[in-house]
């Protein structure tokens, strides 16, 4: 089985709508796929009907934003109830938070000479409920400034960058709890990848284990050296946490990142499906099901 269970569609910033996705899944030879967009459960819906009509498996999932001391740590959760109050009150406060930063965004490369408009950028969130920098970045490449996504994250949206503008995230002790709260499987998203590796250390994953019922982490990332996914999957093992393998795909708006890249083995994909019945046993929650045909 070929198992991917990290994308994402235009209701947050990939590029192809869920129909296309789900279409571009089946076309890549994925048996199952996880739709997991920024903070939002928007996209599930559709998702699933299209994996059913294409014969394909579908996990609903979500990846939640978070940080540590400062840092940006992601956090993917499958399964898990999206209508949870907990944990759709503070998903609605991260989304708020991030499109409420459009225009400082705008306003701080107006003022280094970068032309944009707010207007430009919300051209290029169709479909979402979220604004983010992504879709600055279109924006950018929409009107010429820069000639792809990376280009724009690396000269101007970046951390450190003129147009980098903090948004509010959760603290991830807090959305695993979420999640589990909600009967979901929280796993940690490209551990070292970016700067979330300044934080994201073995301790650091022992204590989200130990303290908050950590289920897994992402090992098999396209940020990831072969020499980092070995020592993940090692850390894995010893906390007797699974591990997973994904493509983090975003359509056209990340290079080297096709469906199926990376995949996730079905011993490991068991294990997610198990603690997923556990932690829904144990919720008050109404769990969405993944679609296996």
């Amino acid at each position: 089985m070929r198992i991917d269970l990290h994308t994402h569609s235009n209701r947050s910033d990939g590029t192809d709508t869920v129909d296309v996705l789900m279409r571009h899944a089946q076309q890549a030879g994925l048996d199952v796929i996880a739709l997991t967009d920024h903070d939002t459960a928007d996209g599930w819906v559709d998702g699933r009907r299209a994996a059913e009509e294409l014969g394909i498996g579908f996990v609903p999932g979500l990846e939640i934003s978070c940080k540590l001391t400062g840092i940006s740590v992601h956090l993917l959760g499958y399964l898990p109830d999206p209508t949870y109050a907990p944990l759709a009150k503070d998903l609605q406060v991260v989304r708020e938070g991030r499109t409420d930063r459009i225009p400082t965004i705008v306003a701080r490369l107006n003022s280094i000479g970068v032309p944009l408009t707010v207007d430009e950028v919300l051209a290029q969130a169709t479909g979402t409920p979220s604004v983010g920098r992504p879709h600055v970045a279109d924006a950018l490449v929409a009107n010429g400034t820069v000639a792809n996504r990376t280009e724009a994250f690396d000269r101007f949206l970046a951390d450190g960058r003129a147009g980098h503008v903090p948004h509010y995230a959760l603290e991830p002790g807090h959305a695993i709890d979420l999640v589990r709260q909600a009967g979901g499987v929280p796993v940690i998203a490209h551990p070292w990848g970016r700067s979330s590796y300044k934080v994201m250390t073995e301790e650091a994953l022992a204590g989200l284990v130990a303290d908050h019922g950590l289920a897994g982490i992402e090992v098999d990332h396209q940020d990831h050296s072969p020499e980092s996914r070995e020592a993940l999957r090692a850390i894995a093992t010893n906390l007797g946490i699974i591990y997973t393998g994904s493509s983090d795909h975003h359509g056209a708006g990340k290079i080297d990142h096709d469906l199926g890249v990376n995949s996730t083995e079905p011993e490991q994909f068991e294990r997610l499906l198990d603690v997923a019945k556990t932690n829904a046993a144990a919720s008050d929650s109404a769990v969405p099901e993944a679609y296996l045909p």
